[in-house]
């Protein structure tokens, strides 16, 4: 069987496009790898009706909100795409589909510093939209890393959820413009290097510098790298911007015809309810594409 389109991703931006898609009565299938970004996280938030939920909550309402109108959904990794489309899957299944929606989302490079990983979506955090009302007028760090523009923001962004908030430098050299500004919002910088994250009894408890010293604090901020997970887009010939990332247009459609991205495979400030709304967005434009293609078919055949 030919499917109407092949969803690969399961997040919020897939399972969107696929709902929408299954209502207009196309012929859908979400491949899900089963990796959610947002796993380690304990609650969803800024999602409208769903603030709170855990991740794993909205993922299987959505699931079901797929299936509740015919869509399918396979587990399964995707390992290439092929003009066509053929999309081969690693256990060797190989569905073809009229398009293809990637919405395989981004991974999170984190600072090489111990504590880091083991507290990732618990006490070690990023995004204070998500998580800075849960963690207000605790003392808080921000830790600098890769992501200098992200994190020197970040400290000043975070003083609204906190009074005391300390920016760690961690080998970021600030200018006098930048530590004015800081200085302005009343928040403390150490520049002294970051050894460790400090763990006890399962939480943080603080920050340890290169010579020893501890400043206690409770929760850590830091700023990942986004690497967008597009390895599926650059074989089949999706064209990049500058940046690096994939080309799209509004829709997120690529340059290659009858394939759309959604979410943040190529939009990385993507909160969970935008990419829901790009999933949404794209399919909209998928639908409208297969009609042109439905129509064009339905004319030759006069």
């Amino acid at each position: 069987m030919t499917y109407d389109t092949v969803v690969v991703g399961g997040g919020p931006a897939g399972l969107s496009a696929a709902t929408l898609l299954a209502r207009a009565r196309r012929r859908v299938i979400v491949v899900d790898a089963g990796e959610p970004r947002n796993a380690p996280a304990d609650h969803v938030h800024n999602f409208l009706s769903r603030d709170g939920s855990t991740p794993g909550d909205l993922r299987a309402a959505g699931r079901q909100e797929v299936l509740r109108y015919d869509g399918e959904i396979l587990q399964g990794n995707v390992t290439r795409i092929e003009n066509g489309f053929e999309i081969h899957l690693g256990d060797d299944t190989v569905l073809t589909s009229r398009s293809v929606l990637v919405a395989t989302g981004l991974r999170d490079e984190l600072p090489d510093i111990p504590g880091v990983q083991e507290q990732w979506g618990s006490g070690v955090l990023h995004c204070p939209y998500c998580h800075g009302y849960e963690v207000r007028d605790q003392p808080i760090a921000v830790v600098g890393g890769s992501n200098r523009p992200f994190t020197i923001h970040q400290a000043s962004l975070i003083r609204q959820w906190s009074e005391d908030v300390v920016f760690f430098t961690n080998g970021i050299e600030l200018s006098h413009d930048e530590r004015l500004r800081l200085d302005a919002r009343s928040v403390d910088v150490v520049d002294a290097p970051v050894a460790r994250v400090v763990v006890r009894d399962g939480r943080v408890a603080g920050i340890e510098l290169s010579d020893g010293t501890v400043v206690p604090r409770t929760v850590v901020f830091v700023g990942p790298t986004f690497v967008p997970n597009d390895t599926l887009l650059t074989p089949i010939g999706c064209s990049r911007l500058d940046n690096g990332w994939v080309a799209t247009d509004p829709t997120g459609l690529t340059s290659v015809d009858g394939l759309w991205t959604a979410g943040n495979v190529s939009d990385s400030p993507a909160q969970l309810i935008n990419s829901a709304a790009a999933g949404s967005k794209a399919a909209i434009a998928i639908n409208h594409y297969l009609l042109e293609l439905d129509v064009t078919q339905a004319v030759s055949a006069l």
